[in-house]
């Protein structure tokens, strides 16, 4: 985190969610929501496991000003309904297609960004669209069966626990997981972190050994791009094996690293990834201008 990059606090929570427009697409027997913001060209967003549309919430701001923010709670996750079963990603896959195509009616062309579970998600989603997808960028991508050094085990939570010793439990689950930099996971990340996992009802875990993405990519119509954390525990100390992967699918793959920082690299670096994903887009904007 730079010196001029403030923590952030619930404020922007509450100012985001009141000044968002939400939609709605079926899943299950209930609705997957969508959460948008700002104007112009679409950029869809799919969070990671566990998680909602607020693993986006420090970036929502610098991407608004610039895109049509549109943000998914993804199948079973945040306020979306539960899929129907089985839970497979291409079933998952095909309830976000859906819902592409209720939030985005006109088949209106878009940038599409995942994080971790999302991007996995996302690649399916993104080989099916052929020309209607103007970009797909993996972060932190899972599944893509690659080299990785085995995990500290995550605390699940307990009967009975307190809030307070949830709380503190999410914040050792963060540090295992999420953050390079302990000393950055503030208390509106534990905060986030605590109610996306009370409100889970998927378990994405279970898809991150898999090599779901590899036989994927090369259908990808649109060009592709990764960004990852230095310290990315999920792919630490071989970064650069999702860059080549994604560089056997298209040898001019974007792939940028931001030094020091971990898995949830858009909120420990909000500036940098911010930095780095807008000037992909537009480059990827003025190329197909």
């Amino acid at each position: 985190m730079s010196s001029r990059e403030m923590s952030p606090s619930p404020a922007l929570l509450e100012r985001l969610e009141k000044a968002a427009l939400v939609l709605r697409s079926p899943c299950g027997e209930g609705s997957m929501v969508w959460h948008c913001w700002g104007e112009g060209t679409p950029l869809v967003l799919l969070h990671g496991g566990y998680g909602s549309w607020t693993h986006w919430l420090r970036n929502i701001d610098a991407l608004a000003r610039r895109y049509r923010v549109i943000a998914a709670d993804l199948p079973g996750l945040g306020d979306s309904a539960s899929p129907p079963p089985p839970v497979t990603p291409d079933g998952l896959a095909e309830i976000i297609g859906r819902g592409i195509d209720t939030v985005l009616p006109g088949g209106e062309r878009f940038h599409l960004v995942g994080f971790s579970f999302g991007s996995m998600l996302g690649g399916l989603v993104a080989a099916a669209r052929g020309a209607q997808l103007r970009s797909m960028t993996f972060v932190g991508s899972a599944s893509m069966g690659l080299r990785r050094v085995p995990m500290t085990p995550m605390r699940p939570p307990r009967r009975g626990m307190s809030a307070a010793d949830v709380a503190a439990l999410q914040r050792v689950n963060l540090g295992i997981l999420m953050f390079a930099d302990t000393s950055r996971i503030d208390d509106l990340a534990v905060r986030l972190q605590v109610e996306n996992v009370a409100r889970a009802r998927i378990k994405s875990r279970v898809f991150a050994p898999q090599n779901l993405l590899g036989p994927v990519l090369p259908r990808i119509v649109a060009p592709i791009g990764g960004i990852w954390g230095e310290r990315d525990v999920t792919a630490y100390p071989w970064v650069e094996d999702r860059r080549d992967l994604l560089r056997r699918a298209q040898p001019d793959a974007f792939f940028e690293i931001v030094p020091g920082a971990g898995h949830w690299v858009m909120y420990e670096a909000a500036e940098a990834f911010d930095r780095t994903l807008l000037g992909r887009l537009d480059a990827v904007d003025r190329a197909g201008a």
